[in-house]
């Protein structure tokens, strides 16, 4: 994961540095098929350009390529905001990703994964409305997706969390938490993220919350890809550290590798990858 993450951190953004964009296109590319699966990407049309969504697929029984029933997503975002090396924001939830992929792939599982690094979140999302537009026009159902945004900062310091306005539930102001949050379609991925993470990461603290509808009553729970599915009516959850809400580092040029918490990392991997393997 410390590989990764020094791949991977430093400026992305399709008009400043678009040759970091495309380097981290490259080595997500690379390292998806290094673990065997099979790579593929979805092109659209953006910013008077064309972009690129990495997918890799671990398809069921050791790739025969049976599907019985419909894929799960696993996703994190590849572009940052324009002055920041995306360190929190997002190399940290690609590098989950990656780990998650790397230890799924061996494995014999009765439904596709689908690993996706979306391009474009930056830009309103841009990459994932595409893809989750491109599902819904096909007619394609999804078993859920699970969205892994900046899950490598915390803080053992009171006061440290802040809350959104208008939560509604009770959240501890120490930033030592994982946050999963879904919308009313999502509940049972929800749900069963968190029996997993109980089950194979007890160390890692969560917190969950499931707004109603599109979550459109608390504008901060719609800052993710995950909300792409959302609109098209799919399940999805997003799996936080909640961003701007702790991390003072959120969109700046110090969000770097040095303010990252592994330890934490780690075993945000292990609640993703037991969750895979119960869905």
């Amino acid at each position: 994961m410390r590989s990764h993450l020094q791949a991977l951190i430093s400026e992305r953004h399709p008009i400043s540095s678009p040759a970091g964009l495309r380097r981290a296109q490259d080595y997500l590319a690379d390292q998806f098929r290094r673990v065997g699966l099979e790579v593929s990407f979805h092109q659209f049309r953006a910013l008077g350009g064309t972009y690129k969504n990495v997918i890799a697929a671990l398809c069921p029984q050791q790739g025969s390529g049976r599907r019985t029933g419909p894929p799960l997503i696993i996703a994190a975002h590849y572009d940052t905001v324009e002055g920041s090396p995306g360190a929190d924001d997002n190399a940290s939830g690609l590098a989950v990703m990656l780990e998650a992929a790397r230890a799924l792939s061996p494995m014999t599982l009765a439904r596709e994964i689908r690993f996706i690094a979306f391009c474009l979140e930056e830009e309103d999302l841009l990459g994932s409305l595409a893809y989750a537009a491109a599902l819904k026009e096909a007619g394609e159902e999804i078993a859920g997706a699970i969205v892994l945004e900046c899950v490598g900062y915390t803080s053992e310091k009171r006061g440290s969390q802040a809350i959104p306005v208008a939560t509604p539930i009770a959240v501890s102001d120490v930033g030592d938490f994982l946050a999963i949050v879904g919308n009313s379609a999502s509940a049972p991925l929800v749900n069963a993220f968190k029996r997993a993470a109980t089950r194979e990461a007890r160390e890692l603290k969560t917190v969950s919350l499931v707004v109603p509808a599109k979550g459109e009553r608390l504008p901060d729970t719609r800052r993710s890809d995950h909300a792409a599915f959302w609109h098209y009516g799919y399940p999805a959850l997003m799996l936080t550290d909640t961003a701007n809400f702790r991390n003072p580092h959120y969109h700046r040029p110090t969000d770097t590798f040095e303010t990252l918490d592994l330890t934490f990392m780690q075993r945000v991997v292990r609640a993703v990858t037991a969750a895979a393997i119960s869905l």
